[in-house]
């Protein structure tokens, strides 16, 4: 029995790091958006989920590391105090 391939996305179109958080956002917006309209075939919404999976990753990693730099400064200006 051979086992059934899943469609994917070159690594490279996938895990394409965006510019910006705006622009990682926006894309993950609008791939959203194709998404729930119901026209995008089965094999584009899988890759378009594997996108999307990274884009919220990535936007998670940017909040993450700006709220640990806001905490840091604001530790700090109270350490001075």
């Amino acid at each position: 029995m051979t086992k059934a391939k899943t469609p994917s996305a070159p690594a490279s179109a996938v895990d394409t790091v965006p510019a910006s958080y705006e622009t990682a956002l926006a894309e993950l917006e609008a791939l959203v958006s194709r998404m729930e309209s119901g026209q995008m075939p089965l094999a584009d919404m899988l890759i378009s989920y594997q996108r999307g999976a990274f884009l919220l990753a990535h936007c998670r990693e940017q909040l993450q590391a700006r709220s640990e730099e806001h905490t840091s400064e604001l530790q700090s200006r109270v350490d001075i105090s």
